[in-house]
This record gives C-alpha cells, sequence and structure tokens, in this order.
C-alpha cells in the first residue's frame, strides 16, 4: 500500500527552458550539460548560468521522476572554466556583464540557490568532470556528493590567479587579471575537503591541482582516462539505483548536515564581499 501511494504521488515536472545549459533526461536519471562560459557570456542577450543553474537544480530536487543528476560540460575538455582574462579587461563585455544592476539579483542569488539546492537535494549528485573545473566550475564540483573526472583535467579557484591561471590545452589566461573575492562557493567547500593552509594557498594563490592529485588525495571518487569516463559514471548509476530511493535520501541528507551548516554560515557573507568587490573594481576602472 505504502509503496502504491508514493507512486501515486510521483509525478513529473516541467522544466524550465535554458540557455547557458542544457537538461536530458534518460528514465530516472537527469544529465545536465553546462555550455562553454566564453559561449553563454557572449549570447546577445548573454545567458546567466549562475541563475539558471540555481533555476535547474531547484526543479530538479523537487521533480520525483529524477533519482540521480548528472552535471557535466557540453564540451569534452571543459567541466566549467571563466572566459578569456583579456575579456575581462576595463570596458569590455565582461565589465558590461558584472556591472550590470538589473542582473546582479539573479546572479549572486542563482549561486545561493544552485548550490543549496545541490546539498539539500534528496538525490545524489554526480559530478562528470570532462575537463577542467575553474571558478564557479571548481565550486560546483566540490559541492557534488560524488566526483569522476578524466585524469587529465586540472581544477583551480582562479579568483586570486591575477590572470595567470590557464586550461590544460595551454593558450590565453582565463579570468580577471585583477584580485576577486571568491564569492561562488569555493570558500563554503573547500575547508571541508583541505587543511587550513592548504585551503589558503589553494585559494589565496590560485593554484592549480590536477584531478590526478585530487584522487590520489582521496579528495574526488576517481580520476580515470577519457575514454574511460562514460563507463565510470554509467556503473556509479547503476549502483546507486540499485539501492532504495527513500535510503539514499535519508542517508544523504544526514551525511550532508556538516555541509549544509558550512553553506549557511559562509556563502551569504563571501556573495555579499564578492559584490562589494566588483562594485570597487568597476567604480575603479
Amino acid at each position: 500500500m505504502m509503496e502504491r501511494t508514493l507512486k501515486h504521488r510521483r509525478h513529473r515536472h516541467t522544466m524550465s527552458t535554458f540557455r547557458a545549459l542544457t537538461v536530458e533526461r534518460q528514465g530516472p536519471v537527469a544529465t545536465v550539460r553546462m555550455k562553454p562560459l566564453r559561449v553563454s557570456f557572449n549570447l546577445q542577450p548573454y545567458a546567466e548560468i549562475h541563475e539558471e543553474m540555481g533555476l535547474a537544480m531547484s526543479q530538479l530536487r523537487i521533480d520525483d521522476d529524477i533519482r540521480i543528476v548528472i552535471l557535466t560540460g557540453e564540451v569534452d575538455g571543459e567541466f566549467m572554466v571563466p572566459p578569456p582574462t583579456s575579456e575581462y579587461r576595463s570596458g569590455d563585455k565582461q565589465s558590461g556583464r558584472l556591472g550590470d544592476p538589473r542582473a546582479e539579483w539573479g546572479r549572486f542569488h542563482g549561486i545561493i540557490r544552485a548550490h543549496q539546492a545541490v546539498a539539500e537535494m534528496e538525490k545524489p549528485v554526480i559530478a562528470k568532470v570532462n575537463g577542467d573545473a575553474m571558478g564557479f566550475g571548481q565550486s560546483l564540483l566540490f559541492n557534488c556528493d560524488f566526483v569522476i573526472a578524466r585524469d587529465d583535467a586540472k581544477v583551480c579557484d582562479m579568483h586570486l590567479s591575477l590572470g595567470e591561471a590557464r586550461t590544460s590545452a595551454g593558450g590565453e589566461p582565463v579570468g580577471p587579471a585583477y584580485s576577486l573575492m571568491p564569492g561562488d562557493g569555493a570558500l563554503s567547500f573547500v575547508t571541508l575537503f583541505m587543511t587550513p593552509t592548504m585551503a589558503k594557498e589553494y585559494i589565496m594563490l590560485g593554484t592549480e591541482i590536477s584531478t590526478v592529485e585530487l584522487a590520489r588525495l582521496k579528495m574526488i571518487n576517481q580520476a580515470v582516462p577519457m575514454a574511460d569516463l562514460d563507463r565510470a559514471v554509467d556503473e556509479l548509476v547503476h549502483k546507486l539505483l540499485a539501492r532504495s530511493r527513500e535510503v539514499l535520501a535519508y542517508t544523504k541528507r544526514v551525511l550532508n548536515r556538516r555541509v549544509v551548516d558550512n553553506l549557511n554560515s559562509t556563502l551569504d557573507p563571501a556573495v555579499a564581499y564578492q559584490l562589494f568587490n566588483f562594485r570597487q573594481q568597476l567604480a575603479g576602472s
């Protein structure tokens, strides 16, 4: 009787339309694919992934047809990285986007909603890291319940890297050339994975870490060759689906109490400081 009642109550929610990401369904699994920021930020009008991620994850959280969420990049080689440093120069596209007061609410509260939804979601969220994860990308990575990454990718916060962070493919540096407060979630999660001294080195110096090293330190679950990434994620999904939906939900809620508590005490001030930091930077530009 209980199972029949639960099935009767389950219903599918209609997803919103997104421009910075896509949401695909395959049975009980939803895959969220993030478009490269160099693409979505240059659309007319630009697409704000922070706002869209908050909405997508909130909708998936309450969708009873979905049991597992996979987060990945749309283009192999890039989980999520910021646009090139040259686009953050004074007066260019990124300064215009970041200085748009009409977009501040959606962007900054989108960050909060996205992380809250992932941390509180009563279903596992898997980061399928198919490329470099920097900035908001690495913040999302560290908030996911499982992380399986390709072994030739790198992870970096880059907010304080002064435009020196480069992707695995090389080329032009990415991220702002100025010091920027990390306000997109890193300060809420990195200290759960690293000692205080290592967390400060990673954040304050914009240190890059390979996914192989993260796996060796047991900070992520696996780092595998790109050719094996699909298989490794599919195996994890199969194992999770063999468990009870309700028991997984209860277990995640208890396991994530420390994550949620840390998020609640640190994310709001970090977001506020970054907003203040942006306004300082734009006022002096």
